[in-house]
C-alpha cells in the first residue's frame, strides 16, 4: 500500500498534500543541514584561498581569487537568508540561486586553473544529488546540469578527445548511479516517513481514545465500578459511583463485591453469565449501599482484560423508586379511588382468571336505588359518603372471602366462586337487607336501597362477557319489577332484551322516517256541545290504515334519549298541523301536547319547545302541555317548576294528566302553574256502579273549582257517564262517546263540519229573529 503512493520516476509521493506534508515536516532538519553545508563551503574555499595565498601562480591569477570570494560571499548571504526562511517555496529558490552561482563559479574556475582536478568534475553534482534538499526534479536538472558545466570547462582547457569521451561516459555513468540512489532515497526516507506518521497517528489515537475512555468512564452519569473478575476485588468507581455508594470504598468498607450483593447466589449468577456471555444487560438483583441501604438495581457488565487481569466494567441502574412507583400506578389504575375497591379493569382480570379455572362463578351486581336523589338534594359530597360506606358494607358483608369491586357510578359487583346458586342468593338477600338500614353522615340519616342482578355459570363454559350481560339483565329486571330486590337471571330476560333492542331500532329507524305521526281527539264542553279543544296523540304507522296505540311500544319510553327524539318528532309535526288550520281561519281551540318525563330531564327543554313553535311560525298560545305526576320522580319540584313556568309566561297552558294515579302530593298544585286537572279515565270508567270512583270524581271536580281550575274527564264512552259529569259541574270531556283518535285530515274535517253546523244554526237564528 505505501509503494503504490511513490511515484515511480521520482520515489516522490503522489499527492501533492502528502509530499508538502512530508517536506515541511524535514523543514527544520533540511535547514539545519543546508546551513551546515554552507558552513562547510565557506570554509573549504577560505582554505583554498589560503593555498592560493602560499602558490605563485594562484597570486598571479586575480580572477581566480575574486571567484573563490564570490563563493564565499554567496555562501555567507545563502547562510544569512536560508536561517530566517519559514517557507518551503522560499527556501528551495534560495537554494536554486546558490547552486547555479556555485556551478557557474566553479566552472570558471576550471577554466581560470590549468590542471584542475578532475574530482571537481564529480564532487560538485554528487553534492547536488544527494546533499541538497530541494524537489527531486531540482536536483536532476541541478546535477546534471552541474556535470555538463564542469565537462565543458575541462574540455576547453584540455583539448584531448580520448579523454573528453572518457570523461563524459564517466559523468553519464555518475549521473546515472547518482539518479538511482535519489530514487531510492526518495523511496525509502518517504516510506519510514509514513511509517513514522502511521505509527503517530495511531499512538495519538490511542491516547486520545484513552483519555476519551478515562474521561467517559469518569463523567458517565450513572454508577460505574471496575471489580477483579475471580475475586471480586473492586478496582476503581466513577464519580457517580461515589456518590450512590455514598462515598469511596475506603470511606464505607466496602472493597469486594461480595459486600455489595445481598444474596450472593446474585452475584453468583451475573459471575457465570459474564464467563459464558462476556456481556450481561438487565440483571435485577438487591445491592447494599454504603450505609446499608438496600436497593434493587438492573446490572449491566462487560468482561475487559487490564493488564492481563480479568475484570468486569459494571454499570448499576437504580429501579427501586421505578418499581414503587409502578406498584403505585398499578395499584391506581386497578382500584377505584373513592371506595379503595378493585375498579371495573381490576374485575375483569379477576373475572377472566376464575373463569378460566372451569369452577362454578356467579356474579352478585348490585345498583344503588336513590344515589342520585341524594346527591341532587345534598350535595355530590354526601353522595360520595354514601359510596364510600357502600363499599365498607359490602367488604363486610363479603368478609374478604370473595371480591368486591366498583364499576362506576353507582354500580358494585360482587366476585363468588365454588359456590351454588342457594348460598349466592341468600348472600344477595342480606346485601337488599342490610341496605335497608340508614346510612350517617355525620348526624344526618341517608336511606338508601340496593337492587341485585344475580347470574350464575355452574358448569364453567359460558364466556365472562356473556355472564356479565346476564347480571345486568338481571338486575334491570330487579328495577324493572320495583327496586329493592334481588332478582335470578332466567333466560326469558335475554329474549325480552333482544325485543327492547328490535323495538327500540325500529322506533328510532320510525321516528326518523316521520312514522311516528300524530292522532287528534277532540274535547268536548258539556255546555256548548262544541270543540274547545284537541289532545295530539301518539300513533305509529305500520301501514297504510295500520297504526299502533303507545301502549304496544311503551316500554321504548325508558330510554331518554329515544323518547326526546320521537317527542321533538310530535312537536314538528303538530306544530305543522296547527299552522295549517289556523292559517285557514279554523277555530279548534288549543292544541295539548304530551310532555314525556324523559323531556323533562334536558334543563333547555323550555326554550326548546318554544323555538319549534317560532320555526312552524305558529303562538304558543295555541298550544297546552299535558304532564302527569310521574315527572315528579326522581327529581325536585324546583327542577320541574321553572320549565312549567317558563311556558305558562309564554301563553301555554298546563293541565296535570291522570290526577290522582300518579305520586304528586297537593303541594304541586300550589306550587306549579297549573291551569287543567284531568282524571283519569280509570275513575271515569265505573263512575256510574262504583261509589268509590264516583266520590274520587267529585272531589276532584269539586277541588278543582274550588282553586280556579279548569277539569277535564278522560274515557267518556257512554250517555250515563257524560250525564253524571255534568251533572256535577264537569266542564269539558273527552272520549270515544264523542271521538275516537283521528289523523290530521279527519280532525281537519270535524273542524270544517262543526263550523259549517254553527254557521247554519246562526244563521237560522237570524233569519227567526227577523
Amino acid at each position: 500500500m505505501g509503494e503504490s503512493r511513490l511515484r515511480p520516476l521520482t520515489g516522490e509521493f503522489r499527492d501533492e498534500r502528502s509530499e508538502a506534508a512530508f517536506r515541511a515536516d524535514r523543514f527544520g532538519d533540511a535547514q539545519r543541514h543546508v546551513r551546515l553545508v554552507l558552513v562547510a563551503c565557506v570554509l573549504i574555499t577560505a582554505l583554498f584561498m589560503l593555498l592560493d595565498q602560499q602558490s605563485s601562480s594562484a597570486v598571479a591569477n586575480p580572477r581566480v581569487f575574486w571567484l573563490r570570494a564570490l563563493i564565499v560571499v554567496s555562501a555567507i548571504a545563502a547562510f544569512l537568508v536560508v536561517g530566517r526562511v519559514r517557507q518551503v517555496a522560499t527556501f528551495e529558490r534560495v537554494l536554486l540561486v546558490w547552486q547555479w552561482l556555485l556551478a557557474a563559479c566553479v566552472a570558471l574556475l576550471v577554466l581560470g586553473i590549468s590542471g584542475a582536478p578532475l574530482a571537481l568534475s564529480a564532487f560538485l553534482p554528487v553534492s547536488y544529488y544527494l546533499v541538497m534538499p530541494v524537489a527531486t526534479r531540482w536536483r536532476f536538472i541541478n546535477g546534471l546540469g552541474s556535470s555538463l558545466m564542469l565537462v565543458l570547462a575541462y574540455s576547453s582547457v584540455d583539448a584531448d578527445r580520448d579523454r573528453l569521451l572518457v570523461l563524459l561516459l564517466w559523468g553519464a555513468v555518475m549521473n546515472a548511479a547518482l539518479v538511482v540512489i535519489v530514487i531510492r532515497d526518495n523511496r525509502l526516507s518517504r516510506l519510514s516517513w509514513s511509517a513514522r506518521q502511521a505509527e503517530r497517528e495511531a499512538l495519538a489515537a490511542a491516547l486520545r481514545s484513552s483519555d476519551l475512555l478515562q474521561k467517559t468512564f469518569l463523567a458517565a452519569p450513572i454508577p460505574l465500578l471496575i471489580s477483579d473478575l475471580e475475586t471480586g476485588t473492586i478496582i476503581r468507581y466513577n464519580d457517580a459511583g461515589v456518590r450512590y455508594f455514598g462515598g469511596t470504598p475506603d470511606e464505607f468498607e466496602i472493597t469486594t463485591t461480595r459486600q455489595i450483593y445481598v444474596h450472593p447466589d446474585g452475584r453468583q449468577q451475573f459471575r457465570e453469565l459474564i464467563r459464558k456471555q462476556g456481556t450481561v444487560t438487565g440483571f435485577e438483583t438487591t445491592i447494599r449501599l454504603g450505609k446499608g441501604e438496600e436497593r434493587t438495581v438492573l446490572l449491566e457488565g462487560t468482561a475487559v482484560n487490564l493488564d492481563g487481569r480479568a475484570c468486569v466494567i459494571s454499570g448499576v441502574v437504580d429501579i427501586t423508586d421505578r418499581l414503587v412507583a409502578e406498584q403505585k400506578a398499578r395499584h391506581a389504575a386497578l382500584h377505584d379511588v373513592l371506595t379503595g375497591l378493585p375498579n371495573r379493569a381490576a374485575f375483569q382480570e379477576e373475572l377472566e382468571k376464575a373463569c378460566a379455572t372451569g369452577g362454578s362463578v356467579c356474579l352478585l351486581l348490585m345498583d344503588l336505588d336513590s344515589l342520585k336523589d341524594v346527591n341532587d338534594t345534598f350535595g355530590h359530597d354526601v353522595g360520595d359518603a354514601l359510596l364510600r360506606e357502600s363499599g365498607q358494607r359490602l367488604g363486610a358483608l363479603v368478609a374478604g372471602r370473595w371480591i368486591v369491586a366498583r364499576l362506576g357510578g353507582d354500580e358494585f359487583v360482587v366476585l363468588l366462586t365454588g359456590v351454588d346458586q342457594v348460598r349466592a342468593h341468600a348472600l344477595a338477600q342480606d346485601i337488599v337487607a342490610d341496605f335497608r338500614r340508614p346510612m350517617f353522615h355525620g348526624t344526618r340519616p341517608l336511606f338508601t336501597k340496593a337492587s341485585v342482578g344475580i347470574a350464575m355459570r355452574p358448569d364453567g363454559t359460558q364466556p365472562p362477557g356473556e355472564l356479565m350481560k346476564d347480571a345486568d339483565l338481571a338486575l334491570y329486571a330487579a328495577k324493572q319489577q320495583g327496586r329493592n330486590r334481588a332478582v335470578v337471571y332466567s333466560p326469558a330476560m335475554r329474549q325480552a332484551m333482544k325485543e327492547r333492542v328490535s323495538l327500540h331500532r325500529a322506533l328510532t329507524d320510525a321516528a326518523a322516517a316521520e312514522a311516528i305521526v300524530p292522532f287528534y281527539q277532540p274535547k268536548i264542553s258539556l255546555i256548548t256541545g262544541r270543540i274547545v279543544g284537541f289532545e295530539a296523540l301518539m300513533r305509529w304507522r305500520q301501514g297504510p290504515q295500520a297504526f299502533l296505540a303507545p301502549g304496544a311500544f311503551d316500554q321504548a319510553f325508558q330510554d331518554p334519549d329515544l323518547a326526546v327524539l320521537i317527542g321533538d318528532s310530535m312537536v314538528r309535526q303538530v306544530s305543522a298541523d296547527v299552522r295549517n288550520w289556523h292559517g285557514a281561519g279554523l277555530d279548534f281551540g288549543r292544541m295539548a301536547l304530551n310532555l314525556s318525563p324523559a323531556q323533562f330531564t334536558h334543563l333547555d327543554l323550555g326554550n326548546h319547545l318554544l323555538a319549534r313553535f317560532a320555526e312552524a311560525k305558529v303562538a304558543p298560545e295555541l298550544f297546552e302541555v299535558e304532564v302527569t305526576e310521574t315527572v315528579f320522580l326522581g327529581r325536585r319540584v324546583e327542577h320541574v317548576a321553572p320549565i312549567l313556568r317558563q311556558f305558562y309566561d309564554a301563553g301555554i297552558r298546563i293541565a296535570l294528566d291522570d290526577f290522582g294515579t300518579g305520586y304528586a302530593a297537593l303541594t304541586h298544585l300550589k306550587q306549579l302553574p297549573i291551569d287543567t286537572i284531568k282524571i283519569d279515565q280509570s275513575f271515569v270508567e265505573d263512575i256510574e256502579s262504583d261509589t268509590f270512583d264516583a266520590a274520587i270524581v267529585n272531589s276532584v271536580l269539586e277541588l278543582g273549582h274550588t282553586l280556579g281550575m279548569q277539569v277535564v274527564a278522560e274515557g267518556v264512552e257512554t250517555m250515563g257517564q257524560a250525564r253524571f259529569l255534568a251533572g256535577k259541574g264537569c266542564e269539558v270531556v273527552q272520549g270515544f262517546l264523542y271521538a275516537r283518535p283521528m289523523p290530521a285530515a279527519h280532525a281537519r274535517d270535524l273542524i270544517v263540519r262543526e263550523s259549517e253546523a254553527v254557521a247554519a244554526v246562526r244563521l237560522r237564528d237570524l233569519k227567526a229573529s227577523t
